[in-house]
């Protein structure tokens, strides 16, 4: 960004979506509150704020965006449902889960939302906030995490402020997040295809579709020059700080990212230690992930040792945040 701006921030109430949805119309940049993570917001009709959400952020111009909608009925005007696809966002919008579909002849969503792929991704978020914003406004909204491309997504205003303030125009403050993780992608090919885990399980999806979900071949999944979906390159999520995984014991001066009750032999050495749930629940593990690798990382610590964390449920999900946060860095 060539100008500092004046970042604002509102609590999120009606006045703030009136402002949000005024400045996301003017090709503001506005970054509020989802059930998953919180989302800067461009509105997706308008090439040239895009552009700037692409520069605030620092991301690069082949990741797509997903666009954020009222509901099914707004989906419908951007993308094309089958009956799977149908399936899949009767079961579960409003709520964590994206679907990257065919896009329609004449969609209104910008070209450079889409890095020039023929599919879409499409979500409708469960967020009261967003919601509003969305429906004051009457037109989709592209909404990546709003942070600095490839570091630790946000979970609560303080975490956007510290990456953006000064790059974006308003940040809406609705409190912390609920899930914590962001949304699961599947991509509705000739078999449903997860792209991304994410907030909502593998297992529910499966269970609704009644059949396993496909997987991207390997290089698919690593080809960092075109990700078939967002959150797809290889290194992503990233703290400043090293990240090792399942880390079995501890060395002096690292911090410590651990899950469930049993301590890690030689705990004692380490610089700093969260608990991403001493129960050992991946719900609320998920919720504290990014929050608590943004504190460790604030500590100074050159590493952050993490735990295994089992892969159920999402547990899936948050192992392949750590493994993107970590790829490159071990």
């Amino acid at each position: 960004m060539t100008t500092a701006l004046t970042t604002k921030m509102l609590p999120a109430d009606a006045a703030a979506v009136t402002e949000a949805a005024r400045r996301l119309a003017e090709g503001g940049l506005v970054a509020f509150p989802t059930e998953t993570v919180y989302g800067l917001g461009a509105d997706a009709t308008n090439a040239a704020a895009i552009a700037r959400l692409y520069e605030a952020k620092g991301r690069p111009l082949f990741n797509p965006l997903i666009s954020h909608v009222e509901g099914l009925s707004s989906a419908h005007r951007i993308a094309r449902f089958d009956a799977t696809a149908i399936t899949l966002a009767q079961a579960f919008w409003p709520g964590p889960l994206t679907l990257v579909l065919p896009r329609r002849e004449g969609c209104e969503v910008a070209d450079l939302a889409t890095a020039g792929l023929e599919t879409i991704a499409v979500r409708v978020p469960a967020h009261p906030v967003a919601h509003a914003i969305l429906k004051k406004l009457g037109r989709p909204v592209v909404a990546p995490s709003a942070n600095l491309s490839g570091h630790v997504s946000p979970t609560n205003a303080a975490h956007v402020q510290a990456d953006l303030a000064g790059r974006i125009d308003l940040i809406v403050d609705g409190g912390p997040v609920a899930v914590g993780l962001e949304s699961t992608i599947v991509g509705c090919f000739e078999r449903p295809m997860l792209l991304r885990p994410g907030g909502l399980p593998r297992e529910e999806i499966e269970r609704v579709l009644g059949r396993p979900l496909a997987r991207p071949a390997p290089e698919a999944e690593s080809n960092d020059s075109q990700p078939l979906a967002p959150g797809m390159l290889t290194s992503h999520y990233a703290p400043r700080a090293r990240v090792r995984l399942n880390a079995q014991s501890i060395a002096r001066g690292e911090a410590l990212l651990a899950f469930g009750s049993a301590p890690v032999p030689e705990q004692d050495k380490a610089a700093a230690v969260l608990n991403l749930s001493e129960r050992g629940d991946p719900a609320e593990a998920a919720t504290h992930l990014f929050g608590y690798l943004r504190s460790l990382d604030a500590t100074g610590a050159r590493t952050i040792a993490v735990m295994p964390i089992p892969s159920d449920g999402l547990g899936e999900a948050i192992n392949d945040r750590l493994r993107r946060a970590a790829a490159g860095r071990e």
